[in-house]
């Protein structure tokens, strides 16, 4: 691999080079006053902001299809639309995908640096060449004023404390990524008032750890933030501001605030074939590999079962183009744990989704990381079936949220069956 190609880091690639972002990691885990998450917009180019949110197995599909109409994709990353490290087993596994499959790719990612530190040995390992972190403030006081809150494990941490604990993530992680000869790139955004003359004390942090640049990012009005009215830098004081910081750590000024499922040329907008590979990737169709699909019934005419509740499923196929019940499945005995899922997993791998009235978000997780999709949705299983098996998306009507069950968000998916 020629590291040397990737285009953030190398403003003499940027026109020749390309990246993608492959958006899965959902959730965040800081709350920054200039950030506004959008999963699903197509309008807007800046962070945070994605036309779908894939799954692993997911992404890897959708990479095969983008690299089959993109020419010179140098570099696979992470940048959202929430943060890598909040979400470690789906960046994980994705990049561990990427390389597998991809030998020859760059591998980088985009983060907080919050949760980044426990990950270090394992990036080195997966050869993960570059790592971009921001980081706005080197000062607690400062860092209060940017964050609304800093969320380490289940409680949320809030003003210097919450800011003095992610600076001391954020070094650690930086330390242990320079350790391991990776290359990292320091964000931070520029906020008038609050930070535009303190990043000149970023920049001397970051030359203490060996940081190799930084980007000093303009702040942008972003609808519905607490720095949504806030003043802007103008291009004068970014360039003033810039000569200061590169007395401390070599800079970077062509960034383009790229979104987190951006794909080509850094600057030059997703071409709207892009994004229907985007969004096709997230529909479920059966494959040679996996030709059926599962459905949690009572009697068979409906999808009505909760996964967790579900005694068996109902296993429909293709037989002479027509779709047909094949057989009734059992399904694991409750009690198990993550066990139970695990099993389900592997007594439905020739299953390409499972149609279920609702399910957790922790079976789904373990069953979508073993490459079983869960579509929670009601109505006729007749109605629905032919949707799955063209490969097109359900129609919002038969559609409803995994959750539905009385515990919602909060079913932890022990697999102890359903109360």
């Amino acid at each position: 691999m020629d590291f040397d190609r990737h285009p953030c880091f190398n403003v003499l690639t940027r026109h020749s080079t390309g990246r993608i972002h492959l958006p899965v990691a959902v959730r965040c885990n800081i709350q920054c006053n200039f950030c506004n998450r959008k999963y699903d917009c197509v309008n807007e180019s800046r962070p945070g902001v994605t036309s779908a949110v894939l799954t692993p197995t997911q992404a890897i599909r959708y990479l095969d299809a983008v690299l089959e109409k993109v020419e010179n994709l140098a570099v696979v990353g992470i940048a959202g639309p929430g943060d890598p490290f909040a979400n470690p087993k789906e960046t994980m596994q994705t990049l561990e995908f990427v390389r597998e499959k991809y030998p020859d790719k760059i591998l980088c990612f985009a983060t907080n640096g919050l949760g980044l530190p426990d990950y270090a040995e394992q990036i080195a390992k997966l050869n993960v060449s570059h790592a971009t972190i921001t980081l706005n403030a080197v000062d607690p006081q400062i860092g209060a004023k940017i964050y609304a809150w800093v969320r380490p494990a289940m409680r949320a941490m809030r003003g210097v404390d919450g800011a003095k604990f992610l600076l001391e993530r954020q070094t650690e992680a930086i330390q242990e990524l320079k350790k391991r000869n990776v290359a990292v790139k320091v964000n931070t955004v520029i906020i008038p008032e609050i930070n535009d003359e303190h990043a000149v004390e970023v920049a001397a942090f970051c030359k203490e750890l060996g940081v190799d640049v930084q980007n000093c990012i303009p702040l942008m009005h972003v609808e519905s933030t607490a720095f949504e009215g806030r003043p802007l830098p103008t291009a004068a004081d970014m360039i003033a501001l810039r000569i200061k910081t590169s007395q401390y750590v070599r800079q970077t000024s062509h960034c383009a605030r790229c979104r987190a499922d951006a794909a080509g040329l850094i600057g030059v907008e997703n071409r709207l074939e892009i994004v229907e590979l985007l969004q096709n990737a997230t529909l479920v169709q059966p494959t040679k590999e996996r030709p059926f699909v599962a459905v949690g019934s009572m009697e068979g005419l409906f999808v009505n079962r909760h996964l967790g509740e579900a005694p068996s499923l109902w296993v429909f196929g293709k037989q002479e183009n027509k779709i047909v019940l094949l057989e009734q499945r059992p399904t694991p005995i409750p009690g198990t744990g993550d066990a139970r899922w695990l099993e389900l997993a592997e007594t439905f791998k020739d299953c390409a989704a499972v149609l279920v009235s609702g399910c957790g978000p922790n079976p789904q997780r373990i069953l979508e990381e073993k490459g079983l999709s869960v579509i929670a949705m009601e109505g006729l299983i007749a109605e629905s079936l032919p949707y799955i098996f063209a490969g097109k998306k359900l129609p919002k009507i038969l559609t409803r949220s995994p959750g539905i069950c009385g515990e919602g968000s909060g079913c932890k998916g022990v697999g102890g069956g359903c109360a």
